[in-house]
């Protein structure tokens, strides 16, 4: 299969494109820069110049794919970050993949992010939130495409898809512990979050894109629900530094755009998903992936 990858320098892109790769797949990876397109070219796939800002870019990668997953994202978490445009600019692009493929029955695998249910474990089952401050119009924008002739799965992606390469949440909470001298949790840090490593969730893209029936929601998790306190403590114990609960009140203070993240209760289940798949996780999960020591050791990947 000629599969068209979005976000092939991406830390999850990436690892897609390398799994694409190893099942027999031809890879054709989008990038927007010669540093991107000479790691796509390096990883083995053929490169494809564009940018999910270039609706035109899109409609002819996908045009010319025998399928589509769909894995870039503007993922801005400054301050000056703007996550409305950013799931404006991700609708968009949906949008011209999936008229590319309408009326084909190709398939188009798109990323999401989990609904946060705090209290109980989301399934698959659950609808995609509608969280005017924080959009992610992911799910229905690729969902309506069922109805006209594609083959659309999405893949909701636990909080924490960690690996080496990770850039993200658990590289951002790890410097705040490093410049405060404190590794810290909210409360009793028993909040939970699901987790994935970034392999496992590659291995799910690509079973969803081969099989998955139009419509389905699946769940890339390995971890159910790991306790904050537990990431906290094991942060602690690399950096040498004390681990302690600080208050909700206290929480800005210290970690700042993150407090609400690090708080949140977000426990999940794939248990559908491995039984309609046949996908069982067999990388680390996040606690053993931490203690390899690579998160304390390495310069995060960065998006090319």
């Amino acid at each position: 299969m000629r599969v068209f990858v979005t976000g092939a320098t991406g830390f999850i892109g990436s690892a897609v494109v390398r799994e694409l790769l190893s099942a027999g797949h031809e890879v054709v990876g989008l990038a927007r820069s010669d540093e991107g397109a000479a790691s796509i070219a390096a990883a083995g796939a053929a490169v494809h110049r564009g940018s999910l800002q270039d609706t035109g870019s899109l409609r002819s990668g996908a045009a010319t794919a025998d399928g589509v997953v769909h894995t870039a994202y503007i993922h801005d978490f400054s301050p000056t970050g703007d996550p409305v445009a950013a799931a404006q600019v991700d609708g968009r692009a949906i949008e011209a993949l999936g008229e590319a493929l309408a009326g084909s029955g190709r398939p188009l695998t798109v990323a999401s992010g989990l609904v946060a249910t705090p209290g109980r474990l989301a399934t698959e089952e659950d609808d995609a939130p509608d969280n005017p401050m924080h959009p992610r119009v992911s799910e229905p924008a690729a969902l309506r495409f069922a109805e006209r002739g594609v083959r659309v799965s999405v893949v909701r992606l636990a909080p924490s898809v960690h690996g080496e390469g990770d850039y993200a949440f658990i590289p951002a909470v790890i410097g705040i512990a490093r410049a405060k001298g404190l590794s810290a949790y909210v409360g009793d840090g028993s909040n939970r979050w699901a987790a994935v490593h970034r392999l496992d969730a590659a291995h799910l893209f690509r079973l969803a894109l081969e099989t998955a029936p139009a419509g389905a929601r699946l769940h890339a998790v390995g971890d159910e629900g790991v306790p904050f306190r537990d990431i906290a403590e094991v942060i602690g114990r690399h950096l040498d530094v004390p681990v302690t609960g600080v208050s909700r009140d206290e929480a800005q203070a210290h970690f700042g755009s993150f407090a609400n993240f690090v708080s949140a209760d977000m426990p999940a289940s794939s248990v559908l998903t491995q039984k309609e798949m046949g996908w069982h996780p067999a990388q680390p999960g996040l606690i053993a992936d931490l203690d390899e020591g690579h998160y304390f050791t390495n310069e995060p990947a960065r998006h090319v």
